[in-house]
């Protein structure tokens, strides 16, 4: 049996057709493990932007940090943490950003089991 993100109340489901949706956008992220690329990236994230052919939308949702634009366009939460570190946010802030809470009631909320709100 397929699971959908509807079977799972507040779960992002990262499938096959949103792995091809976000594919080039994910091979950006995945690149800026090398540090040259990340200099690269910070020089001209726009230019940077074109060399992975992203969409327009992808485009402007990297360039804004639009962290849930990137999920929504085939972001893997995995790959997108790669951006977000160069800007010196951590996953829990992400994991805030994408369940509607700071960074600080989503760390307080995995460190006493989980959220409740789910």
């Amino acid at each position: 049996m397929t699971r959908t993100g509807a079977d799972v109340p507040a779960t992002y489901v990262f499938d096959g057709p949103t792995s091809l949706r976000g594919h080039n956008m994910n091979k950006l992220f995945m690149s800026l493990i090398d540090r040259d690329n990340r200099h690269d990236f910070l020089a001209d994230e726009d230019a940077y932007c074109a060399r992975f052919a992203l969409s327009e939308a992808q485009t402007t949702a990297v360039l804004t940090r639009d962290w849930q634009a990137m999920l929504d366009l085939g972001g893997s939460i995995f790959y997108i943490y790669k951006l977000a570190m160069i800007d010196g946010l951590s996953m829990q802030f992400l994991g805030g950003v994408f369940t509607g809470m700071s960074e600080a009631e989503f760390l307080a909320a995995m460190q006493t089991g989980g959220r409740t709100d789910v």
